[in-house]
């Protein structure tokens, strides 16, 4: 969960940008570092673990100037160590670059620069990008220019910082995609970067945000924003209030609408650490598994309540497919009533946002008392469910606030793929050809999520035309039934509507007597096995008077015959693609709610954690 920080101005960067390093702590990370021009050369220092190293660093070897950036690192490609820490530095000794996200092309890019004469310093993908801006600069580009064509080559979600000692008037910024936010904080005389609004609001909050493809050039007495295609922007500024909670949410609406658009993000840190992407392996070593205790495994049960069930559902295939592994899914609030049978070859997964949740732990202490292994997937560190846990996975999805879950879902779900992954390696069911493409198509997630984001507004605009119905009917099919599940429970769950989730298949036992003018059906109708399927229950909806809105994969055109409304979603293999499908129909929930005046952070009957039985 990466943190960026920079700064340009009449006073010392160090101890600016340390200081706001330490207010991104909570995001997570394994090493940190900071560059600063110091008599019109770059001085670096870097250190694995806590800040405190860094400081301690910084104090034993003093490094001050009027322009850095620094970086906390959560490792990808490379483990934690001080040579793979950020910034990188050039060749030459006069670039550095930070950056948040994940170069999908790095090998290729790698051995292109190679070619060229690069000697690689790190194990790192985010090394290319600082060879790539020395190239450009080598053929006459400014720090700009060089930042901007080193940009346009990487494939992927990515915020950048570059800076250059040839350059000592600015730093340029650049956010593509959704991987990383990159704000710029406005001072007198001096400027801000950063990765997250924390960061800065002690020294401004006149605030300016990025949006993806487009790339900032500061100075100390101002900036200039401009695409990546060259064109001008005039960018908005952003008056955060005083307020904790208003500086927190920073420029949206209500913290689930940040924190849906903060999911390309959060995946990108899910994923960051736990994949080696040059031998395929998946490394989840607070799990606690070895060969031998994978290989004896029979079977694995998932507990869970709500949104964490429906997690658990998806996960069930996930595991089943890539590990072969047999996966039972319950309620964790009914678990513990019906005598489950367990034994020392059976694990038990406990999903949960806050690790709090009674219903959950009360399931896990049933699994522990008859002897089943114990795991917990949790996204607040330290809570109950990761502490009584044998071993466990932390979703690193960062504080959600809003009672409705949708980022933790999502993280969830990618922590759920890749336990999958590890567990199918682990017990001889992936090999290495195998692996090298599912964690190829991961490293693609948080890219694709943000471009399902990009179409918001369209989403919106749908809303507003569905806000006035009382009743919604979800259907999906086979690993994307879950998702119809979870449709409907975010609508349900802010905006108070009735809605209900329904394998499509059933859709003739019941729930077909339902379907009219005033009931709209949202089928997610996905180019995959069961496809044709779909859309004969679309069809059949269609019939019977039904408003149809269809999740479908980018491309298909015949279903614009089928369904009343599409919302596109990018094509992504199977196993993979509740996580882009869910993406739309948590969109569709807030505005309907927004549209409806309903508080959207703290629905009514409802809280966050839920800690009663």
């Amino acid at each position: 969960m990466c943190g960026i920080v920079g700064y340009i101005g009449p006073n010392d960067a160090t101890p600016i940008i340390l200081d706001g390093l330490k207010r991104l702590e909570y995001r997570g990370y394994d090493s940190a570092g900071v560059a600063v021009i110091q008599d019109g050369q770059i001085g670096m220092r870097r250190d694995v673990g806590k800040l405190a190293n860094l400081e301690n660093r910084v104090r034993e070897q003093p490094l001050s100037g009027p322009v850095g950036i620094g970086h906390t690192r959560w490792a990808t490609h490379g483990q934690p160590s001080e040579r793979n820490a950020h910034p990188h530095i050039s060749m030459n000794g006069e670039y550095v670059v930070v950056h948040n996200g994940i170069v999908e092309n790095y090998l290729d890019l790698r051995e292109r620069l190679r070619q060229h004469g690069v000697v690689f310093q790190s194990d790192t993908d985010t090394e290319v990008i600082v060879h790539l801006v020395e190239m450009y600069a080598r053929q006459g580009c400014d720090l700009t220019e060089a930042t901007r064509l080193a940009s346009l080559e990487l494939r992927g979600a990515h915020a950048i910082v570059t800076m250059s000692a040839a350059h000592p008037d600015r730093l340029v910024a650049v956010r593509i995609g959704n991987a990383g936010g990159v704000v710029l904080g406005l001072g007198h005389g001096e400027m801000f970067i950063a990765s997250d609004i924390p960061a800065i609001l002690e020294h401004t909050r006149r605030l300016v945000f990025l949006e993806s493809r487009q790339m900032a050039t500061v100075t100390r007495d101002g900036y200039r924003v401009q695409t990546l295609a060259q064109e001008p922007v005039d960018a908005e500024i952003h008056d955060i209030a005083w307020d904790p909670v208003s500086a927190a949410r920073g420029e949206y609406r209500h913290f689930m609408q940040k924190e849906i658009f903060e999911q390309a993000r959060s995946l990108t840190d899910t994923i960051r650490g736990r994949i080696d992407f040059q031998t395929g392996r998946v490394h989840l070593p607070d799990l606690n598994l070895s060969e031998d205790d994978a290989r004896r495994l029979k079977r694995l049960v998932t507990v869970a309540c709500g949104t964490s069930a429906y997690s658990g559902l998806v996960g069930k295939f996930m595991i089943e497919g890539l590990a072969r592994l047999p996966v039972e899914v319950d309620y964790g609030s009914e678990y513990r009533y019906r005598d489950p049978i367990l034994d020392r070859d059976c694990a038990v997964l406990a999903i949960t946002q806050s690790g709090e949740t009674v219903d959950t732990l009360a399931a896990m202490e049933e699994a522990r008392e008859k002897g089943a292994r114990l795991w917990s997937i949790v996204n607040v560190v330290g809570s109950q469910a990761m502490r009584i846990a044998d071993g466990y996975i932390t979703m690193q999805a960062g504080p959600e606030i809003g009672v409705a879950s949708s980022k933790a879902f999502t993280a969830s779900l990618v922590d759920q793929y890749l336990l999958a992954l590890h567990l199918g390696q682990l017990r001889g069911m992936i090999d290495a050809a195998q692996s090298a493409e599912h964690t190829s198509a991961i490293a693609r997630l948080p890219d694709l999520v943000g471009k399902v984001l990009d179409h918001a507004g369209h989403v919106e605009a749908l809303a507003q035309r569905l806000a006035d119905y009382t009743n919604f009917l979800f259907l999906g099919r086979g690993i994307n039934y879950p998702i119809a599940l979870e449709g409907a429970l975010k609508l349900k769950e802010i905006s108070y509507i009735h809605a209900e989730g329904y394998p499509a298949g059933e859709m003739k036992h019941g729930p077909i007597a339902l379907i009219d003018e005033n009931m709209p059906v949202l089928a997610i109708a996905l180019k995959d096995a069961v496809y044709d399927k779909m859309i004969s229950q679309i069809e059949q909806a269609k019939a019977r008077r039904g408003v149809v809105v269809a999740v479908a994969t980018e491309g298909d055109e015949f279903i614009r015959t089928k369904a009343d409304h599409v919302l596109y979603v990018p094509e992504l293999p199977p196993l993979l693609s509740p996580i882009v499908a869910v993406i739309p129909l948590q969109l569709l929930a807030y505005y309907i709610a927004v549209r409806r005046g309903c508080d959207v952070d703290q629905p009514r009957n409802l809280a966050k954690s839920v800690t009663v039985e």
